[in-house]
């Protein structure tokens, strides 16, 4: 229940310019909540399809290794939430929202046709002692299928020799009798792959053009949404959550569609697919039947239109982004024994650029409301920054997903789904979509109860709520870890498991904090505030990327050689991921009650 603002009250921002829902509603919101949603689910599809094969697709098809993989996916992933940073930021002052959306989805359709380019597959092969034997791969599908039939073996002095890790990190090859022929000590060897210089060019261009497009389309989608409820209205966090359906019901259609396509046809029809669905999330925005036409559209104070040059820069932005990939991809690691300043050092281009951003950006923000807000709008502010920064953390462990558990999944999960049929390791980060779908009514409902009754949780305690689940989450799957066989492989249902408690934890933040950012803003610069929200994501992106690789393992061909390695070195740092998360989750609820008094009544 919200209290009758009065003239010492505090009033949420007014992002409106007029009240959708004076002209009917849909499910009881604004009728035009519908075509937002169906906008964004479309987009979600394309965007979860093509994630949920990003990883396996640059360990398979192009045998990055594990480490490079990692670190290219929790880069562009950075970037993909770097972006709106600056799409919030010209559809707020020049483009309007739904112009900025549009030409978002357009520029991401042509991403993910582009990414759909990948060739012939990479021709894997072992440096030993400085000289390169051929891998041969047998029973292999170019596709992101778990096949367990697949077998590496290494053409070694006129030999066809299988792979064997050894515990201590040494190779073992392997003859036909299953007898060691030959064995290969730590350090004295490496994977390497043959590919195309071209082809590789063609995925970072890909990557690039759908980064841009995404920070045109994702911020202000969300932004819109905010716009359809009038100030002080209590439906806006269930609106939220309703739109935060429309992403799990794309995410978990393109999760499980995606992959089909591309085991059964191959990659381009699972890439390419995520550039059809993207053309649809245009569609919908801009053929609407008139029901956006008042919401999304150019500042009033826009005196001359200046998208041709935005557009135009947006697509020089291309060749830029292609850069910092290519940087990413050549940067070494810090080197052991150099600490804090020696890893900062190491950072690749992306990296500095983004730890920069982020902490040049929050203090800028806060200083500037200092000056340009009351007391109380500079307190609300500093309250979204603290939130803000503790964002940073929840996704650096939740975004996982798409790297370092995708890999579990293909390498130490059972995927046999009651010895019915089995998924693939992409498949498996629908869980979480399936979770969402369930989960998100019933946390509205809950929210809803709890509220009428002034009891429901203050924004900072589900935010720490949120980061003690995640934490919870990773301890839940390495306690399936104690029940593994000889094959060394979890059943499939603990991993089931540690998504289901992620969503729970992901719908204590993510629509929350969607809806936060709106009502602690400073009305004015409501767009740069998603972007910086979505800013503190990409930052948690880069990171979890280079946490993942904390969790690289020695591969050939793509393949690990020794499972009970890989699963101890996962569990290792899942165990590390529990401790801080639950660690920082207690420190949030602490800190709740200072937080509650600078949000002025914001719930």
């Amino acid at each position: 229940m919200v209290d009758t603002p009065t003239a010492d009250s505090p009033r949420e921002p007014d992002i409106t310019h007029v009240n959708p829902a004076a002209s009917g509603t849909w499910f009881g919101h604004p009728k035009p909540l519908f075509w937002l949603f169906g906008t964004e689910m479309w987009e979600r599809f394309g965007y979860y399809g093509m994630r949920a094969l990003l990883t396996i697709y640059l360990t398979k098809h192009f045998v990055l290794g594990d480490r490079a993989s990692t670190g290219l996916y929790g880069g562009y992933t950075a970037l993909v939430y770097l972006t709106p940073l600056v799409g919030g930021f010209l559809a707020d002052q020049y483009l309007g929202s739904k112009r900025a959306v549009k030409f978002g989805a357009l520029m991401m359709a042509v991403g993910y046709f582009t990414l759909a380019f990948g060739g012939q597959p990479a021709k894997p092969y072992q440096v030993i002692d400085g000289q390169r034997y051929e891998v041969v791969v047998d029973h292999f599908r170019d596709a992101p299928t778990s096949d367990p039939n697949e077998v590496r073996s290494l053409l070694y002095q006129g030999q066809k020799l299988k792979i064997r890790g050894n515990d201590d990190g040494s190779l073992a090859l392997l003859a036909a009798d299953g007898s060691v022929a030959h064995t290969v000590p730590a350090g004295h060897f490496a994977e390497e792959a043959e590919r195309d210089p071209l082809l590789t060019m063609i995925l970072l261009i890909a990557l690039s053009v759908i980064s841009v497009g995404n920070g045109f389309f994702k911020p202000n989608i969300s932004t819109m949404v905010g716009e359809l409820y009038a100030q002080g209205d209590r439906r806006r966090d269930s609106g939220f959550t309703i739109f935060y359906m429309g992403i799990n019901t794309g995410s978990f259609l393109g999760q499980i569609l995606c992959p089909i396509f591309a085991d059964v046809f191959g990659w381009p029809f699972g890439l390419g697919f995520a550039g059809v669905v993207m053309l649809i999330s245009w569609a919908m925005v801009s053929f609407h039947g008139g029901q956006l036409a008042l919401v999304g559209n150019p500042p009033a104070d826009a005196v001359k239109d200046r998208s041709k040059i935005i557009y135009l820069c947006a697509l020089l932005a291309v060749p830029a982004f292609y850069f910092l990939f290519t940087n990413l991809m050549s940067a070494a690691p810090a080197a052991p024994g150099s600490g804090f300043l020696g890893y900062l050092a190491s950072l690749s281009l992306m990296g500095k650029l983004l730890f920069g951003t982020f902490l040049v950006s929050v203090p800028a923000i806060i200083l500037w409301s200092w000056f340009a807000g009351s007391r109380t709008e500079f307190q609300m502010m500093m309250a979204a920054m603290v939130l803000v920064t503790f964002n940073v953390i929840f996704w650096t462990l939740f975004e996982q997903a798409g790297s370092s558990l995708t890999l579990f999944a293909d390498r130490n999960t059972d995927l046999s789904v009651f010895g019915l049929f089995s998924l693939s390791a992409p498949q498996t980060q629908n869980f979480n979509s399936i979770a969402i779908m369930l989960l998100a009514p019933v946390m509205s409902v809950v929210w809803g109860f709890l509220a009428r009754r002034n009891l429901e949780p203050s924004i900072p305690v589900k935010f720490g709520i949120a980061l003690m689940g995640v934490g919870a989450g990773f301890l839940f799957l390495v306690w399936g870890t104690t029940f593994v066989g000889a094959d060394y492989k979890v059943g499939l249902w603990w991993l089931a498991g540690l998504y289901v408690i992620h969503s729970l934890a992901e719908l204590c933040i993510s629509p929350v904090g969607l809806s936060m950012i709106t009502k602690l803003s400073i009305a004015r610069v409501v767009g740069l505030m998603m972007g910086v929200w979505f800013l503190s994501i990409s930052v948690a992106q880069y990171v979890a990327g280079v946490v993942a690789q904390f969790a690289s393992v020695d591969t050939v061909g793509g393949q690990v050689t020794n499972l009970k390695v890989s699963l101890d070195t996962y569990v290792g740092v899942f165990v590390t991921i529990s401790e801080v998360a639950i660690a920082l989750g207690v420190v949030l609820l602490a800190l709740s009650w200072p937080l509650k008094r600078w949000m002025h009544g914001v719930t």
